[in-house]
């Protein structure tokens, strides 16, 4: 069947190989000549999840927990459980998951192989930090169980190893105590980003999650800071979760609906209207954490091309120059987003070899696919990014040249050693040659 990332660049051949609880039964296998490639919900936006002309691992259908104390948050699951589902069950029985990514329709496995972060970097490090043990099933018949106590070279490889080490069957993972599903949030609008990185500093030892968002059209950096932290037992909080809006996209349009016009419109519409409502709330953790989940297909809007998202993070030391040039860059162009998300990492060091987070700043935008005019802005991107010894997040990409993976992950040949032959991936590949 054809298969296609979140970014739809491409839909093309996989032969599907669906999997279910399976404890016990042997690993099936594709055609012969052929690599397989676990593939969870395909929120990946390049070519991470994708194998064209092979096999894919439908993991879906390994969706079981196995295993879960309420006193110590502790939870044993299937790879193919999904971070909603552990979010809507046990957010309301006071747990929830220490990191989470800006979807929550991932899969547990998706999310220890790309190692994701979320708004709390600064606080809580990124998924492969919370995670206790996992199982790993590979080509060869060979199982292999490893933490960071136990065959951590393996654990090292395989957390942000972009499921190239083996199929990830289960996993244990550490939750957080939490009060409810609440948070208490404030929103600041600044108009310069020297104001962001002053308001970066003043938040982050008292708030545990920062964010912000940028009008990409603007040169001088305005946008949005949002923060926000878990709301105690005592706060006055609504009586009940926000329902879902029921938005989505329901067909993709002739052309993309992201452009010169409606960006320049959009942007300052959002901009003046949150500047209006700024100040402090109490929200869910749905609309904070995933604002985009409420707006089904919401990928389809970039018309039948599309889209790339550019995701790098450059070191703090030279980094403000840098996120300053691209952000220049990018206006110059005339391209750009209506979603650029700008945050820092801390200095927790992440666990995995080819893990993307390392202390700095963040800047991540979608880009229309308009052919050779786009990659011609990200060659100018990469050149600021590599000059600033930055590197770009693989479960976003579907284009980084070889140098620049190799520059940005100097453990990349480390890795290879713990790789399983008969896995790769469209992204394996391009930048590491099977």
């Amino acid at each position: 069947m054809r298969v296609s990332s979140w970014g739809r660049l491409s839909a093309e051949p996989h032969q599907p190989l669906l999997l279910d609880g399976m404890a016990g039964r042997a690993l099936p296998l594709p055609e012969a000549g052929r690599t397989a490639l676990p593939y969870g919900m395909g929120r990946s936006y390049g070519d991470v999840c994708l194998n064209p002309g092979g096999a894919l691992w439908m993991t879906a259908g390994m969706d079981h927990w196995l295993d879960f104390d309420a006193a110590s948050g502790r939870l044993t699951c299937q790879a193919g459980a999904l971070l909603a589902d552990i979010q809507c069950l046990l957010a309301p029985r006071g747990w929830m998951l220490p990191v989470t990514p800006g979807t929550q329709f991932v899969t547990v496995g998706g999310a220890i192989a790309n190692d994701v972060h979320g708004k709390n970097h600064h606080a809580a490090g990124s998924f492969g930090n919370h995670v206790h043990a996992l199982t790993l099933r590979r080509t060869d018949g060979s199982t292999i169980v490893c933490g960071p106590g136990q065959n951590a070279e393996w654990f090292h490889a395989t957390v942000g190893g972009l499921g190239l080490t083996g199929l990830i069957t289960q996993a244990t993972l550490q939750l957080r105590p939490v009060a409810g599903p609440w948070l208490e949030t404030e929103t600041i609008a600044f108009d310069s980003l020297e104001r962001f990185y002053t308001l970066v500093s003043e938040s982050e030892a008292a708030w545990e999650y920062t964010v912000s968002w940028i009008d990409c059209r603007d040169r001088h950096g305005r946008g949005l800071f949002m923060r926000a932290n878990h709301c105690d037992a005592a706060a006055q909080v609504p009586a009940e979760a926000p329902r879902p809006r029921g938005l989505s996209m329901p067909l993709t349009p002739p052309l993309s609906l992201v452009n010169a016009v409606s960006l320049r419109g959009f942007n300052a519409l959002y901009y003046r209207m949150h500047r209006a409502r700024a100040g402090r709330a109490v929200s869910h953790y749905l609309p904070f954490f995933y604002p985009l989940d409420g707006i089904g297909h919401w990928n389809r809007m970039y018309g039948p091309r599309g889209f790339y998202q550019y995701q790098c993070v450059v070191p703090f030391q030279g980094g403000e120059r840098a996120i300053e040039a691209m952000l220049a860059q990018i206006v110059r162009s005339g391209q750009g987003s209506f979603l650029v998300v700008l945050k820092t990492f801390g200095h927790r060091p992440s666990l995995g070899l080819l893990s993307f987070p390392q202390p700095g700043i963040t800047l991540a935008l979608d880009f229309p696919n308009q052919g050779d005019k786009t990659l011609r802005l990200f060659g100018q991107l990469d050149a600021i990014v590599s000059e600033a010894g930055g590197r770009i997040y693989p479960a976003k990409d579907a284009r980084m040249p070889t140098s620049l993976f190799q520059s940005g992950y100097p453990q990349w040949e480390q890795f290879l050693t713990y790789r399983d032959p008969g896995i790769s991936s469209a992204m394996s590949r391009r930048l590491m040659g099977a």
